[in-house]
Parts: C-alpha cells; sequence; structure tokens
C-alpha cells in the first residue's frame, strides 16, 4: 500500500515526488524515460517561468489560478532553483531559461519507485490502480498525465478518462500554442515559408507583439501561438508595422514601395501581389492604392483551423475547475488529485505552463500533507 501513486513522470509529477519525499509514493510512467516533453521543451533549454507571471496569462482566466499562483508563484519556483543550486538566465521578454534542459531533470529525479513503460489501464476506487504490469493501491491518486498535444511522446486522453469515470467534467479539448492554417485567400502566406518578422497580433482582448513565421502550412511563430490560445472561431488581426503608421516610411516619393518599409522585401512583394498592387514608386500612388497598403497595419483574416494536436504544444480545455477544490483534490472523490495540464489551465508561451506545473504540485502537496 503506497501512500500516493503518481500517474505520470512529466515535470508536475516529478515537481510533486520532489515535495512529497518523506510519504511512500510510486510513479507510473508509460514512456521509456521520465520528463521526455521537458528534455525538449525550450528548444532543449527548458523555458522554466517568466519574470511576468500573473493569472491573466492562462486561459480561462479564474480565481482558481489567481489563488494558486498567489501561494505558489514565479517567485517561490525561482526560489526552489536557487535552492537546488542551480542556474537560470533571463533572456528576451522575461522569459527564464536553463543552460541545458538537463539541468532540472537531473535535479528531478524522483527517490521513490518508478514504473516505466507501463500503461495504466484503470483506477478503481479504492484505490486500485490497474497497469500492464499488475495492480497497486494506494491512499491517494494523482493525476499528472499531460494533455492530448506531443503524441510521439506518448501523450494519450487517459487523464481525462480517469476523470470521466469519477464522475468529473472534462471542458473541450482543443489543441493551442499552435499554428494556423488559412483559406485560400491567405495563401500567399505559405510561399513565405522561413520568413520571420515582429509584429502585433490581435484576437479577442489580447495583443501580442512578438515575432510571426510564415510556413508552408500558413502562419505561425511566438505571437501566433499565443494568439491560438484564445482564438475559437472568427477573425484575428496583425499589425504588421508594429503600430506605426504607413506615411512613416514612405516619405520619399521617388523610391519604391519596397525599398521604404521596414520588412523583409520577399513579404512586402507577396503582398504587394495579394492586393493587386505593383511595386512602384511612391509618388504615383492614388488614394485607393494608399488604403489598400493601409491593411499592412490593419490586416485581418479568418484562419480555416489550426495545425492540430501533433504540432500542438499544449492542450486547452480539462478537467473542470468547479469540481476541484485549492489543493488541486477532487471534490467528488477524496484522495484523488489533478495537477498540471490535465486541468482546465493553460498558459500562454514563456515558461507559464512549466510554472503552472509547479504551482499546481505544490499545491497538491499541501493537501497531502493536512
Amino acid at each position: 500500500m503506497y501512500d500516493v501513486i503518481i500517474l505520470g513522470a512529466g515535470a508536475s509529477g516529478l515537481f510533486l515526488a520532489e515535495f512529497l519525499k518523506n510519504k511512500k509514493i510510486l510513479i507510473i510512467e508509460h514512456n521509456s524515460k521520465i520528463g521526455e516533453k521537458i528534455k525538449i521543451s525550450g528548444g532543449g533549454k527548458c523555458n522554466i517561468t517568466n519574470k511576468y507571471v500573473n493569472y491573466k496569462n492562462y486561459y480561462p482566466e479564474s480565481e482558481f489560478v489567481k489563488n494558486t499562483l498567489q501561494k505558489a508563484g514565479n517567485k517561490e519556483l525561482l526560489k526552489w532553483i536557487k535552492n537546488k543550486g542551480l542556474k537560470v538566465y533571463e533572456l528576451k521578454e522575461g522569459q527564464y531559461f536553463f543552460k541545458s534542459s538537463q539541468d532540472i531533470l537531473n535535479v528531478l529525479q524522483p527517490g521513490c519507485k518508478v514504473l516505466l513503460n507501463t500503461e495504466v489501464l484503470e483506477v478503481k476506487e479504492g484505490f486500485e490502480v490497474v497497469t500492464d504490469k499488475g495492480v497497486f493501491k494506494s491512499k491517494n491518486v494523482v493525476v499528472a498525465l499531460g494533455g492530448r498535444s506531443y503524441k510521439k511522446l506518448g501523450a494519450s486522453e487517459k487523464g481525462y478518462e480517469i476523470a470521466k469515470n469519477f464522475g468529473h467534467t472534462i471542458t473541450p479539448l482543443k489543441p493551442a500554442l499552435v499554428g494556423f492554417t488559412v483559406q485560400p485567400q491567405e495563401n500567399w502566406f505559405k510561399k513565405l515559408s522561413g520568413v520571420s518578422l515582429r509584429a502585433d497580433v490581435y484576437v479577442s482582448d489580447k495583443k501580442f507583439s512578438q515575432n510571426i513565421l510564415f510556413s508552408h502550412r500558413g502562419i505561425t511563430g511566438p505571437a501566433v501561438l499565443n494568439a491560438s490560445l484564445y482564438w475559437e472561431k472568427g477573425r484575428i488581426k496583425i499589425d504588421f508595422l508594429s503600430g506605426k503608421k504607413l506615411e512613416e516610411f514612405l516619405t520619399k516619393g521617388h523610391k519604391q514601395i519596397t525599398t521604404q518599409l521596414p520588412l523583409p522585401k520577399n513579404f512586402v512583394k507577396e503582398f504587394l501581389k495579394s492586393i493587386g498592387l505593383d511595386d512602384k514608386k511612391v509618388k504615383f500612388l492614388n488614394t485607393n492604392e494608399w488604403e489598400m497598403l493601409k491593411h499592412l497595419e490593419n490586416y485581418e483574416f479568418a484562419p480555416a483551423g489550426t495545425f492540430g494536436f501533433e504540432r500542438a504544444e499544449v492542450t486547452k480545455g480539462g478537467v473542470n475547475l468547479n469540481e476541484i477544490n485549492r489543493y488541486m483534490e477532487s471534490k467528488k472523490v477524496k484522495g484523488l488529485y489533478f495537477i498540471g495540464e490535465v486541468l482546465d489551465v493553460t498558459g500562454e508561451l514563456g515558461g507559464y505552463n512549466f510554472q503552472w506545473a509547479f504551482s499546481s504540485a505544490y499545491l497538491a502537496f499541501l493537501g497531502l500533507s493536512l
């Protein structure tokens, strides 16, 4: 009989195991190694948190997330990192990285029994965890199985299935932090595959001033990935001039349009083709052509869809927060906990999801220590 069985050896599960060293714990993981997603995150450097963590960086905005971050926010995570003798580097826009993701994986090596390559088949009341390697009993079970994204790393819907079997509601699952496919009228995006530029992307009531990247499938890059978290359907606006006005650049009448705009030339050329305008000297532009060019300040398009779960960094949706108490414990079944991505909490790009893994694990630790 274990004190706690943790299902999943991703970030949230490993953090929890680290906090619960004084208890008898079993971790069950379907991959052949622990922390597979941690290893590849942040380009192999693990974007662990952000200097500017706020509940408004999470979808949906909720008091649940706000209260959790107040108890275990970025200050607590950075203090924990320092106490472990680890060093983080603050890079662009307040993001914190390690020199290598292996740095934190070395620290999160669990000092408890771990079953790798093990599939959870069912969790019965009691708790009995039925796996393909046998049945294991525990006083508490923590579901830390992540979301549907990254199937190549073994992602599945098992965490949601377990929640449903115990009477929990699952809010609809959608790919998030993912690129957009485009309608035929935006096919010119595809001709720019590999081109990157900084822009302001607006969706819902959010604005993201970051890079966008055109691809053979549509459009991606940090600003677009963040926008995907808040997009349901409808139109997205891009300001390719980042708040500046067209007239600020097209000041020399004797020069071509492409030579005066602060944008990659191949981008400007494809944009001009898309609106049916030749690259000409500015002095020859008529009023209607000026208005067409102003779409650079306010380009609106309706995505056809997203690149899907296979390309999504995270899963939006999950176990309904109204059915979870402040310690991440089920309000329906005592001793059943949900942490990390399996909950209906999704952070923006920039370290927010690793922060949530830490924060939710820490609150579960507090609950399990009562």
